[in-house]
């Protein structure tokens, strides 16, 4: 690792820290009542806000978004930098924000587009799409990174010679694949206004945030039937078949994608900015957070075997020592 890029990543650390002494700052100046200060930070937040007005982000799940690309987001970033400023791989926290990016943007941009609020976009909303060029070059250059876990012949042979019976944290993550992608189709049917009684008590008496005029729970639900499903499947196809060596990068992006999924439509189902009838009923609070929290726990576990464990997932052809 040269000096310069030690210099650099730090750099890049120490200006992502201005960010709470600037708030801190402003919110002072605010507070302070001084008819110059206020200006000051009015002609400020102004020109950002006109840089990146959005109608939907005072939306709930556009308050989730934020909160999720000012913290998670924000993180994985400063980890990125590290890695590659101590000259080290960062292809595995590359990868769940590939995810976690991807379905940001799958839901972000369609509700938008069809949600309450659309008729209120203009040209600035553009913006946006350079936004997703640039973080899909990214995603690109994330892809590129050589694999970097590590497994002997060894324990490729006996780990691959094993049933699924003598393997009883797959079988129990099958299972668990099974009732997330039943889940996933259920949700995006009563998305769908399946005629069902059963969709009916479910939309009414424990989420009727799907229903909400913003269209983000609603795109979710689809963005969850159409894609997470289809990985579920491919998921539990490589618990089934040894050498699936895509499975660990798979459960990583997909792990990403339902995180941040879940954090901000679980968060939006309770947000004091959804109204009232669309929020989560305090009877069914318990049950609604069950099921959406082993929703979202299910792929971390899941991710977290595949990669500290690979051997099940290595093919005999491929070398993976680095």
């Amino acid at each position: 690792m040269s000096a310069l890029n030690a210099c650099a990543g730090t750099g890049v650390f120490i200006l992502s820290l201005l960010s709470i002494p600037a708030s801190y700052f402003f919110n002072h100046l605010i507070i302070s009542s001084s008819v110059e200060f206020v200006l000051l930070a009015g002609v400020s937040v102004a020109v950002i806000g006109t840089v990146l007005a959005d109608p939907n982000i005072n939306t709930a799940h556009g308050h989730m978004t934020s909160y999720w690309n000012g913290c998670a987001h924000y993180l994985m970033y400063l980890l990125m930098v590290a890695a590659i400023t101590w000259g080290a791989s960062y292809r595995t926290i590359g990868l769940y924000w590939v995810g976690s990016f991807l379905m940001q943007m799958t839901v972000y941009i369609p509700a938008s587009l069809v949600g309450k609020y659309c008729s209120e976009l203009n040209w600035l909303f553009l913006l946006h799409m350079l936004y997703v060029f640039v973080s899909v070059w990214a995603c690109f250059r994330v892809f590129n990174q050589p694999a970097t876990w590590s497994t002997s012949a060894t324990d490729v042979e006996s780990e691959q010679k094993k049933g699924v019976l003598h393997r009883p944290a797959d079988v129990i993550f099958i299972f668990g694949i099974i009732a997330a992608a039943v889940f996933s189709v259920f949700r995006g049917l009563v998305a769908l206004d399946c005629p069902s009684s059963i969709c009916k008590d479910y939309i009414v008496n424990f989420e009727p945030y799907i229903k909400d005029p913003s269209a983000f729970p609603t795109v979710q639900m689809l963005v969850n039937m159409l894609y997470s499903t289809p990985c579920f499947v491919l998921m539990l196809y490589g618990l089934l078949v040894p050498g699936c060596d895509w499975l660990p990068d798979l459960s990583l992006v997909h792990a990403g994608a339902v995180a941040q999924a879940q954090f901000c439509h679980t968060g939006a189902s309770l947000h004091t900015r959804t109204p009232f009838a669309h929020r989560v009923p305090a009877g069914q609070l318990l049950l609604f957070l069950t099921f959406n929290l082993f929703y979202a726990l299910l792929p971390q576990a899941l991710s977290y075997r595949c990669i500290s464990r690979p051997a099940f997932f290595t093919k005999h052809t491929h070398t993976h020592t680095q």
